[in-house]
């Protein structure tokens, strides 16, 4: 009713009146429960998502010297291509992974489409703590579904 100006309110018979008065709060109620709860209750969600991820993220950093110095890295008799390719499907990354190349100075160049971040970062973390695999250059960009990125990597040895 607020969005009628008077006059146009003077132009509608009793009964439209009435209908309006009546429909008016109805409204109002569908509009809160079809918009405003749904986004109320994604936000609690969302909230309740970042609280625990910097719980993790706590506990992550509180527990990575002990885990750097338990786990010594291992030099691999593996080539690179093949340990790239075998860690990535066992982390859950293969459909991900559209190609890698050597390039020759024991490093090499590996593209993942649409990989899930979270997993991506994990992979990386494990290759350079098991296997001394380091990232030489890497282009992270957003996939189109959430969570997910695009990135060309240059893993290398030393």
């Amino acid at each position: 009713m607020a969005s009628l100006s008077l006059g146009a309110m003077r132009t509608l018979s009793e009964r439209e009146r009435r209908a309006l008065r009546i429909a008016a709060p109805f409204a109002a109620i569908l509009f809160i429960l079809a918009v405003v709860l749904p986004l109320d209750r994604s936000v609690a969600r969302l909230h309740r998502q970042v609280r625990r991820r910097q719980t993790d993220l706590a506990w992550m950093r509180q527990v990575a010297p002990e885990l750097a110095a338990a786990a010594p890295v291992q030099a691999s008799s593996t080539p690179l291509i093949v340990l790239v390719d075998q860690s990535a499907r066992q982390a859950g990354l293969g459909p991900a992974l559209s190609g890698s190349t050597p390039n020759g100075d024991n490093s090499l160049s590996v593209s993942l489409r649409q990989a899930p971040f979270d997993i991506l970062v994990g992979w990386l973390a494990h290759l350079h703590r098991r296997y001394g695999v380091r990232v030489v250059s890497a282009s992270i960009s957003r996939s189109e579904r959430p969570g997910e990125v695009d990135a060309s990597l240059v893993l290398g040895t030393d």
